[in-house]
Formats: C-alpha cells, sequence, structure tokens
C-alpha cells in the first residue's frame, strides 16, 4: 500500500533518500554540482512529503517558501525501482496541495536539462517554463518553471 507523509526535514527517510538524490545529482551535473549542491541544504525545510510502499520510503519531495505568494519545490526524488509509475507526480501533487492549503497560489521550481524524465514529470503536472530566477538566472543548464496551485 502506498502512503504519504507530510514531515520535515528532520525525518531520517527524507535524508536518506536526499544522500541517494544527491550521489544521482552529483554523476548528472559533473564538475558542476558544487553549484548547485549550495542551493540544495534540506535544514530547517519545514514542508516535506515522503512516499512509503508498504511501510518502505521510495520517493520524497518538499517545498520553502520562495516570496509571500510562492513556493519552491525542492528535492524531488523517487527510488530507481519505483520510476515509471507516477510516484513522483502523486508526491508533487501532495506538495501543491499542501502548498494550496497554506494559501500559496503558485509554485516554483529548478531542475536541470540533463534531467530530462524530471522536465517530463513537470511539464505532465502542468508546469511551464518560466525566466530562470535568483541564482539559476544566468545558469545555461537551469530550467525554472511555474504553476498556478490557486483552489
Amino acid at each position: 500500500m502506498t502512503t504519504f507523509q507530510r514531515t520535515d526535514s528532520n525525518s531520517i527517510d527524507f535524508q536518506d533518500l536526499v544522500k541517494l538524490l544527491d550521489a544521482d545529482l552529483a554523476i548528472r551535473d559533473g564538475s558542476e554540482h558544487a553549484f548547485y549542491a549550495q542551493y540544495n541544504k534540506i535544514v530547517n525545510i519545514q514542508h516535506v512529503v515522503v512516499c512509503y510502499l508498504d511501510e518502505q520510503p521510495i520517493g520524497c519531495g518538499a517545498f520553502k517558501e520562495y516570496d509571500e505568494h510562492t513556493v519552491e519545490i525542492k528535492r524531488m526524488y523517487v527510488k530507481p525501482a519505483y520510476r515509471g509509475k507516477g510516484i513522483g507526480l502523486y508526491i508533487l501533487r501532495e506538495l501543491e496541495l499542501w502548498a494550496a492549503e497554506l494559501h500559496y497560489p503558485a509554485t516554483i521550481l529548478e531542475t536541470g536539462k540533463k534531467q530530462p524524465e524530471a522536465i517530463r514529470l513537470y511539464e505532465k503536472a502542468g508546469y511551464h517554463l518560466i525566466k530562470n530566477f535568483g541564482q539559476y538566472e544566468n545558469v545555461e543548464n537551469s530550467v525554472c518553471m511555474s504553476k498556478d496551485i490557486s483552489l
């Protein structure tokens, strides 16, 4: 049975999944990994979703406030054996629902050109390309996206 737990970055399951995510990104991003890693710290993230299958953690995602109207989706990951089954989409929808419940009308996110499966997931979920924001503004490998999640 698949379940979703709302938690925070103190979750050991979330921390373990993020270690797997970071290892994967280190390979994909190569020499650019250190740049991205500095913006992906998980300390004090208050909004984390961990997905469980038969009580085993298989995926995660998080968000943090970007501004008073927007949250930034962060740290999306699904273990390779569970990819292609819609788990990432379910995690993303749970994050969007939670953010909307907290009265945020919009989400933004950053992913990389070297993560085409992530780009497809976000497009499938209704995200559209936007101008690169913040620290990603002049980063060639970054892809930034947004979605209106108003209830």
